[in-house]
């Protein structure tokens, strides 16, 4: 094992030997096959030229050395967005209609059939309302104890204007007669 530094670092021109080597090229031209013929040969004392340097591909840009991933990219970028967009769209109507669909949300060229389907049975079905569960009433002392609250919150509430103010007082002594009452009406 040697202490060298990888051999490629080492045979590595630097920019400086490939100019000068660049300049000496354009200076002295290689001696030609009709000057070796007449016996001229160049000495033995200078040493060759170095061997040229492989020629250095400019790098391309990181677009242009991944040109194929581009159609793919936005091919998944769309379909995410559409996705996006159309799951949104599917939480609106639910909203809106307050009804959850029984099946999921279908492209456009089947709700054209859907909407077909519709003009087929003009008489709408009524939506399932369910009745009114009657509940126990709630005893004196806890309406009581219920008034007392609201009307401790009512304290509490600073207004912002003179309407305001008066509303909540309205509120309070409406409370506060139903807190002194013997008995309270039922609703």
């Amino acid at each position: 094992m040697s202490s060298e530094g990888p051999k490629l670092y080492t045979n590595k021109p630097k920019k400086a030997r490939l100019t000068k080597y660049q300049q000496q090229q354009q200076a002295s031209p290689l001696p030609s096959s009709s000057s070796s013929s007449m016996g001229t040969e160049p000495s033995s004392k200078t040493p060759p030229p170095p061997p040229p340097p492989p020629p250095e591909l400019p790098k391309e840009s990181f677009a242009r050395r991944y040109k194929f991933l581009w159609p793919l990219l936005l091919a998944v970028n769309f379909t995410i967005g559409a996705y996006l967009f159309t799951r949104t769209k599917s939480k609106e109507t639910i909203e809106e209609g307050g009804e959850v669909p029984d099946t999921p949300v279908t492209p456009v060229s089947t709700t054209v059939t859907a909407a077909v389907a519709v003009r087929e049975n003009p008489l709408p079905t009524p939506p399932f309302v369910e009745p009114m569960k009657l509940r126990e009433p709630i005893p004196e002392n806890k309406q009581r104890e219920l008034f007392k609250w609201l009307l401790e919150e009512k304290r509490k509430i600073k207004p912002k204007d003179l309407e305001e103010k008066k509303r909540i007082d309205e509120e309070k002594a409406i409370l506060k007669k139903f807190i002194r009452a013997k008995s309270i009406p039922s609703i």
